[in-house]
């Protein structure tokens, strides 16, 4: 299995979704508890979002802190389908909650495909995504990685490779940056951030929780279409 999980499709997916916009009407954002629209945004672009590494020193959370329904995401930054589900439909329809306010994004950085297909570059680039988290740059400089990926097998996420990614964020490069990335300042929470997700019963990555509840195998596929993954996150949250 490439990455952490694969794709699947089923009449499970098809009459879940259904279901969903029945409730919500065909192609309509979902809202959260306090009635807020995707379509009404209270931020105007990433540059604006919120972001902060929670108590626990491995979540970092994206969004407004008060919205009331919370995605938990936890991907592997070499991982293909993780990449697929941020720089497909999936990705761009949770961006569009976020900036609305009405989803916060808490994200957990797993390493394990360092183990699995040797390397360091998951670690390499969990420790730069960290670095930028200190700049306020996390987000952007999150979406330039994945844009990039290198090939899952390369471990194409190296020191030179993860500068030079980050040159493509207005702002971020600096010398506490750049000796960040070089010295692996933040190894200690790559360490700790894969041990957060193996304690968080996450099947693969990419895997998503919403307000705690894991959406099923049988939705999976729909978390990479932009109509769909709002009405899993409706469903998901008050199932």
């Amino acid at each position: 299995m490439r990455g952490g999980r694969s794709r699947r499709t089923g009449a499970v997916v098809a009459a879940a979704i259904t279901a969903g916009m029945l409730v919500t009407g065909c192609g309509r954002p979902a809202a959260d508890t306090a009635g807020k629209s995707a379509s009404a945004r209270m931020y105007s672009d990433v540059h604006q979002l919120p972001e902060s590494i929670a108590p626990d020193g491995t979540t970092i959370r994206v969004g407004s802190p008060r919205a009331k329904t919370v995605v938990r995401l936890f991907e592997d930054m070499r991982c293909p389908v993780c990449k697929e589900f941020e720089t497909g439909g999936g990705g761009e329809a949770l961006r569009e909650l976020t900036l609305s306010g009405a989803v916060r994004v808490e994200y957990t950085l797993a390493t394990f495909l360092d183990g699995r297909l040797s390397g360091q570059g998951s670690e390499k680039a969990a420790n730069a995504l960290r670095a930028a988290l200190d700049a306020g740059k996390f987000t952007e400089y999150h979406e330039v990685l994945f844009a990039h990926q290198p090939e899952e097998t390369t471990d194409g996420y190296t020191d030179a490779f993860l500068l030079r990614m980050a040159s493509k964020v207005k702002g971020l490069r600096s010398e506490k940056f750049d000796a960040a990335v070089k010295g692996m300042k933040y190894r200690d929470y790559a360490t700790a951030s894969q041990k957060a997700y193996q304690s968080s019963g996450a099947p693969g990555t990419p895997t998503m929780k919403v307000n705690g509840r894991i959406v099923g195998q049988g939705q999976f596929s729909s978390l990479f279409d932009k109509d769909t993954l709002p009405q899993v996150i409706l469903l998901t949250a008050h199932s």
